[in-house]
């Protein structure tokens, strides 16, 4: 299938595609990296925010959980009073970047040759633009979505979201009061698995966050001397156990669905015993396997090692963290394995826990976003995964929100989306971004509620 441009006029205006380049740019150079443990400052990006709403008539409200820690609310009333409200959530921190690694500098905002580079291109300044340029499209030609929209931008994302999405669901829960419903960042993108293969995978699921710290405790004393109770000895077999083991495959429901349809989409037989050989199956789905292959098992990676204090110093304890990662259903089969693989004498904790997700694919919204991607790319295919990592989604479940990846962007072929979260480079081009708010006020608006079915399907 060929690869020419497929997008229909939207109701957006020139102005919107014009605005969300200016916004992505702008917001990029708010310096508003987050280098965890409380430090952060997202104010600025939210006076920003504030300001292109107020601008817009929507009234802004900006929510500070510490200094400089500032989330922004708004609320845009829909047409239908009676229908659940949607959650558009975003967060406007970013992770730290390194300007002599890159290309340009992270926080100039630079549009060249077509693209927008710096920290939060991609993650997720680009999708807080789409929505700015989207509602601001609305109150310039007198539109208003079917469903109420409850807008977040959140600060924190990147840590913990204790500044952010995890103060205002304990803080300011009210202001949510009848979503059901949320998107936010990580799905909806163009991957491309094949010359004639195009996809939109949109998130309906995400594995739980274990960040896990590990303490070995031992007898101090001399270097020099023979210790069969060393602490770093200790914790080093542990950490090796954890690193090597190889997690058994536990398919989610939404993991399930993603191999079904990439299977059909390649040709390839997804019956009962395709399912139960996984390994084999993604072997033979190519560069699509990429989309599941992390989210078919728990997994473990240790990441920090922290011991002793002089080379001639056996020290008397000794720890170390590991970034674990936990399917819908599996959690307690993870607890249960790192107390096996921790061994005696090394104790572990839940050093940041959070909840694991999974969201329906067949209801009406699943529906509606597949429908407003396919309006404006008709030769693709949508299909379901679940996130390898986690976002605000996971805090925002706990007031009963149903969350979906969902911030669309038309990318070319080669153009390596999921590389850039977090990497040197990141940048997004600016047709993505046109792509992006035509879909989103589709979807946003209810344009395409009354003209698709309920089915998951490709």
């Amino acid at each position: 299938m060929a690869e020419q441009s497929v997008q229909a006029p939207g109701s957006v205006d020139a102005r919107a595609l014009d605005e969300v380049v200016t916004f992505t740019s702008d917001l990029i150079r708010i310096d508003t990296t987050n280098r965890g443990g409380g430090e952060g400052n997202e104010r600025p990006a939210a006076e920003y925010v504030a300001r292109q709403l107020a601008d817009a008539g929507i009234e802004p409200r900006i929510v500070e959980s510490a200094p400089g820690r500032a989330n922004v609310l708004a609320r845009i009333a829909g047409s239908d009073p009676s229908a659940d409200a949607l959650l558009v959530h975003g967060h406007l921190d970013v992770v730290p970047a390194e300007p002599a690694d890159w290309t340009v500098h992270p926080f100039s905002g630079e549009v060249r040759d077509g693209v927008v580079w710096g920290r939060g291109a991609i993650d997720m300044k680009n999708m807080d633009a789409m929505v700015l340029a989207t509602v601001r499209a609305w109150a310039r030609g007198g539109q208003r979505p079917r469903r109420d929209i409850v807008l977040a931008f959140t600060a924190d994302e990147e840590d913990s979201a204790a500044y952010g999405s995890g103060y205002l669901v304990k803080e300011h829960a009210d202001f949510f009061t009848g979503c059901t419903e949320g998107i936010s960042e990580s799905g909806a993108f163009t991957f491309h698995a094949g010359p004639d293969l195009r996809l939109y995978p949109v998130a309906a699921g995400e594995r739980g966050t274990a960040w896990l710290k590990l303490t070995a405790h031992g007898k101090a004393g001399h270097g020099s001397k023979v210790n069969r109770d060393n602490a770093v000895s200790r914790l080093a077999a542990a950490i090796a156990r954890i690193g090597e083991y190889q997690w058994p495959v536990r398919l989610t429901d939404t993991v399930r669905a993603a191999l079904v349809e990439l299977a059909t989409l390649h040709g390839v037989p997804a019956d009962r015993a395709a399912l139960d050989d996984v390994d084999t199956l993604l072997e033979r789905l190519g560069d699509s396997a990429d989309l599941v292959r992390n989210t078919v098992r728990n997994s473990s990676n240790p990441t920090m090692l922290d011991a002793g204090y002089k080379v001639n110093v056996i020290p008397g304890s000794a720890t170390a963290f590991v970034d674990g990662r936990m399917l819908p259903g599996a959690e307690e089969e993870f607890a249960a394995t790192l107390d096996r693989l921790t061994g005696p004498g090394v104790e572990w904790e839940f050093y940041h826990r959070e909840i694991p997700l999974q969201a329906p694919l067949d209801s009406p919204t699943y529906a509606a976003m597949r429908e407003s991607l396919l309006h404006f790319d008709p030769q693709a295919h949508v299909v379901p995964y679940c996130m390898s990592g986690g976002t605000d989604a996971k805090q925002f479940s706990r007031l009963g929100i149903t969350g979906y990846g969902y911030s669309p962007l038309r990318l070319p072929p080669g153009f390596d989306y999921q590389a850039l979260f977090h990497g040197v480079d990141e940048r997004v081009p600016v047709d993505a971004l046109h792509f992006g708010v035509r879909v989103l006020d589709r979807f946003l608006r209810g344009a395409a509620d009354d003209t698709t079915d309920t089915g998951a399907g490709a």
